[in-house]
């Protein structure tokens, strides 16, 4: 990992000490799609900051089915990682990779001090839990008020500006995991879709058309 390299990943810190101490501190990791980074019951070690790719963030009950929450993407981090680090407290959710990603992860005894330390790094801290927080209440909000259409069509939009592609690589089986509910509902409401010619299925794959997301908002 070089230091060009890490100021494109982290645009918002430019603090030159803090900066080299993420880069001699930190431990940089790639990981292939699919790899489980953590999961309930875990005890994490490291805050993971996102220099490639991306990763799911999962709540999951104990029956365990899950519940998307958001992705992280370059120069983020999970707010839900830094509150159980903080706290000492095991992993709440399930972290998979989702496209193939490089992370840094920054042990958590560096991340305590550099919040004294750094108030670029304090600044981040802050601003993740911000940003989570409205993705968490825009997760809890579609559960609790939106009908499993809508919430299939923003779960679209979202892996589409997610993936920045037209095409998801995906089966029914896991969109109806990811938003908790039988596979059988989400078939039938991608045929829906289908007939309105705004998508198009395949074999593991659904293709979508440029403008869906404006369809949608009609």
């Amino acid at each position: 990992m070089t230091l060009e390299k890490l100021k494109q990943a982290l645009p918002n810190l430019t603090d030159p000490k803090l900066l080299q101490a993420i880069l001699e501190k930190g431990q940089v990791v790639t990981h292939e799609p699919g790899k489980i980074l953590m999961e309930p019951g875990m005890f994490i070690k490291a805050v993971p900051l996102v220099v490639e790719g991306s990763i799911k963030i999962m709540r999951m009950d104990e029956d365990g089915k899950e519940l998307f929450l958001y992705y992280l993407e370059p120069g983020e981090t999970c707010a839900l990682s830094l509150t159980c680090c903080s706290a000492a407290k095991p992993s709440e959710i399930k972290a998979v990779v989702e496209e193939r990603a490089t992370l840094i992860f920054i042990p958590i005894q560096f991340h305590e001090q550099w919040t004294d330390e750094f108030k670029q790094w304090k600044d981040f801290v802050s601003t993740t839990y911000q940003q989570r927080f409205h993705e968490m209440l825009i997760a809890l909000d579609a559960v609790a008020f939106k009908r499993m259409d809508e919430r299939l069509m923003r779960y679209i939009v979202t892996k589409m500006k997610q993936l920045k592609a037209n095409e998801l690589h995906t089966t029914h089986q896991e969109i109806a995991t990811e938003l908790g509910t039988s596979r059988e509902v989400i078939s039938r409401l991608l045929k829906q879709l289908e007939k309105k010619k705004w998508i198009e299925l395949g074999r593991n794959v659904i293709y979508i058309r440029d403008d869906f997301e404006e369809l949608i908002s009609k």
